[in-house]
């Protein structure tokens, strides 16, 4: 049986071996049926792919700048540790962009592994230049500054439709984002890691010449 001794260990082999779509097959399969993000949240650049524990954070709309500006969301970034992925709900707010370039630069500084926005973000081309997997709704060079303010973090929030709680394990790529609930996330891991095994034999079968009937039969995977 598949074993990791760290969480860092256990999201380079869920990077190299997993992707989205059987991640969501298995939780579908476990009845968690409402954990895919939604589609309007996508990588920056093609070949993204982020992984690691949430944490995070809640930002709402403001009309006026506030006493000090970006106060707990420096507080937010400042404490983000190894292996953590940032995940912002903005309510879907397409009035300003939450993260750019030097709140990029910062999480890579203490070892996170991405960001998760369900907004706009920018300074794009210098994030894609870092290779550093940013996925969001939209891009536009408004600052939040006046317009969105982090009210809180490591709360329950809502992103893209999906409920995240800080520490459950978050999974994107080019096809989308999944979260797997940290109190399944070792039921889950080791189900799709199995599924892949069985996709493999099958696509070997495949080219061969099987018929997906068979296969399917044979398999019970699609």
């Amino acid at each position: 049986m598949l074993e990791w001794e760290s969480d860092e260990q256990l999201f380079s082999l869920m990077a190299d071996r997993l992707y989205s779509s059987v991640i969501s097959d298995v939780l579908d399969d476990a009845g968690y049926r409402n954990q895919v993000m939604s589609h309007k949240i996508r990588p920056l650049y093609d070949n993204a792919i982020v992984v690691g524990r949430v944490m995070t954070v809640l930002c709402i709309d403001v009309y006026e700048i506030p006493d000090q500006p970006y106060k707990m969301e420096i507080e937010a970034v400042d404490s983000l540790k190894p292996n953590e992925v940032l995940v912002c709900s903005t309510n879907g707010s397409d009035r300003y962009s939450f993260w750019g370039e030097l709140l990029s630069t910062a999480s890579v500084a203490r070892g996170a592994s991405g960001a998760i926005i369900d907004g706009f973000v920018r300074d794009c081309k210098a994030i894609i230049d870092m290779q550093f997997p940013v996925f969001a709704t939209g891009i536009s060079p408004l600052d939040s500054k006046g317009r969105g303010d982090v009210v809180n973090f490591n709360t329950p929030i809502e992103c893209g439709g999906v409920r995240v709680v800080s520490g459950d394990v978050v999974f994107g790529d080019y096809d989308g984002i999944v979260v797997v609930p940290q109190q399944t996330e070792e039921q889950i891991v080791l189900a799709a890691f199995d599924k892949v095994n069985g996709e493999n034999y099958i696509r070997q079968e495949l080219k061969a010449g099987a018929t997906v009937k068979c296969v399917f039969d044979k398999y019970g995977i699609l």
